[in-house]
């Protein structure tokens, strides 16, 4: 009994720390991105509605679903791509797909729109 109690005690931490997919991918703050910009491409992966409301300046929209289908738009694999959403939630799905494609230099923007927004830093529409 004590043995499959710690199984589980194990399994749960390894499921809490997989549950976030991007936890090896480094985080970049939205003060850091203001301030000292970036030197790649900036990927929005909301809708193309809550793009038009606002985003991050100099944002590509591309939606978390529909990023295999514009390869074209995110250009090489080898450039720096950092992905960011609302709430980071569709960032997720879309560093791993994006990981899956190959791109390996991947970012995300640590808090996503809502922190962006929280921060009162410029928004593009």
């Amino acid at each position: 009994m004590r043995l499959l109690t710690l199984t589980l005690a194990l399994l749960g931490l390894l499921l809490s720390a997989t549950a976030r997919g991007h936890d090896a991918i480094p985080d970049i703050s939205p003060e850091s991105l203001h301030s000292k910009g970036f030197d790649g491409l900036i990927l929005d992966v909301r809708s193309a509605e809550e793009f038009a409301e606002g985003h991050v300046p100099g944002a590509l929209n591309v939606p978390h679903s529909e990023i295999a289908s514009h390869l074209a738009a995110l250009g090489s694999i080898q450039k720096p791509v950092l992905v960011y959403c609302r709430s980071g939630r569709r960032a997720d799905i879309a560093l791993k797909a994006l990981a899956d494609l190959g791109f390996e230099r991947l970012y995300h923007l640590d808090g996503d729109m809502q922190a962006w927004q929280s921060d009162s830093l410029p928004i593009e529409k």
